[in-house]
C-alpha cells in the first residue's frame, strides 16, 4: 500500500513518540528523523533503520519526496526558521510547538475545514484535551467563561516543556475562545511532582451564557464529544462527569497515553502526537486518493 513520507525535526520525547506512533499508520511513512546534535533520539531513530541528520530542517526541505512535515522543536524555531523554510519547500508542516505561524487544529473540531493547510498548529496537551470539551458545551449552550486546568506530572515535563510555559498558557487561551468558542478563556498549568506520578488530568469550568438549555442536553453532547476523541486518544475519559451549579458546568478529563514510546502516565504528549497523527492521516489520505503519493 501506498504511503505518504513525512519527517520529524525534534527527536526528543515527543518527536520519538510520534516515530513510533507513524509506523503503524496505515497512511505515512517515516523517512527521516532530524536534530542539531548526536542525541539518544537520533541514535534510536538510526538503530531503527530510520535516515537520520543531524542538519535539522535544511537536510529535511532537500528531501523531496517527503510531503508533510512534523516540528516537534520550540516555538521560537518553528515560528523564526522552520515555518519559512518548510514553505519554501512546499511541505506541509504540523506544527507541536505553541508558535502558532498556521491556524490552530483540534481534530474533534476543525479538522475538516484545515485539511487543505499548509500549517497547522497542535495547539497545547491541554488544549487538546480541554477544547473540546469547551466545543461540545459552547455549540449547545454558549460559553462565556472558560478556564481550563491542565495537571501534569512534573516527570513528564521535559525541556521542550518548561521552556515553553509562558507560550502554553497565552496559545490554550486563544484556542478555548477561536476553537472551542469561548467568549473569554484562560489556561493554567500544574506539575505535579508526586511519587507515583500522576495522570495527566484537566479541570474545565465554564459559564454557559443561555442557562435554558437543560443540563442533559449539555451532558450529551459532552459525551458524544468523549467518544470522538476516543477514537483516536483511546486512552481518554470523564474523570468527574458533567457538574451543574447554576450557571456553571464543571468537567475533569484525565488522559492515559498508549505507552508507544513514553510511560502511560504522560498522556499530556501522548495526547498532542494522537492529535497530529490524526491530522496527518487525514492529510495523507486526501493525497493519496489524489495521487500525490
Amino acid at each position: 500500500m501506498d504511503k505518504i513520507k513525512v519527517a520529524v525535526i525534534g527527536p526528543g520525547n515527543i518527536g520519538s513518540d510520534l516515530m513510533y506512533k507513524i509506523f503503524r499508520s496505515r497512511n505515512l511513512e517515516m523517512a527521516m528523523m532530524a536534530g542539531i546534535v548526536e542525541s539518544e533520539g537520533i541514535k534510536r531513530a538510526r538503530s531503527l533503520g530510520i535516515p537520520v541528520t543531524t542538519e535539522g530542517v535544511t537536510c529535511v526541505v532537500r528531501q523531496k519526496e517527503i510531503k508533510i512535515v512534523f516540528d516537534a522543536t520550540s516555538a521560537a524555531a518553528h515560528a523564526n526558521t522552520n515555518s519559512i523554510l518548510l514553505k519554501e519547500a512546499g511541505k506541509i508542516a504540523i506544527d507541536l510547538t505553541p508558535a502558532a505561524v498556521g491556524p490552530y487544529c483540534v481534530p474533534s473540531v476543525n479538522l475538516e475545514q484545515l485539511k487543505h493547510e499548509t500549517n497547522i498548529n497542535m495547539v497545547t496537551c491541554g488544549g487538546q484535551a480541554t477544547i473540546p470539551i469547551v466545543h461540545a458545551v459552547a455549540s449547545t449552550a454558549g460559553v462565556a467563561y472558560a478556564e481550563i486546568i491542565a495537571a501534569i506530572s512534573s516527570k513528564s515535563a521535559g525541556p521542550g516543556t518548561r521552556a515553553n510555559m509562558d507560550e502554553f498558557t497565552e496559545t490554550t487561551k486563544k484556542a478555548i475562545e477561536t476553537v472551542g468558542g469561548a467568549d473569554e478563556g484562560k489556561a493554567i498549568i500544574v506539575l505535579n511532582p508526586a511519587v507515583p506520578p500522576i495522570m495527566m488530568t484537566d479541570t474545565i469550568m465554564m459559564r454557559v451564557k443561555d442557562t435554558s438549555v437543560t443540563m442533559d442536553k449539555i451532558r450529551q453532547s459532552i459525551y458524544d464529544m468523549v467518544e470522538k476523541m476516543k477514537q483516536y486518544v483511546p486512552g481518554y475519559q470523564l474523570l468527574v462527569p458533567p457538574i451543574q451549579q447554576g450557571d456553571k458546568v464543571t468537567v475533569v478529563v484525565q488522559i492515559e497515553g498508549q505507552g508507544d514510546f513514553l510511560p502511560k502516565y504522560s498522556g499530556n504528549l501522548d495526547i498532542i502526537n494522537a492529535a497530529a497523527i490524526a491530522a496527518a492521516e487525514k492529510i495523507a489520505g486526501d493525497m493519496l486518493m489524489k495521487g500525490g503519493g
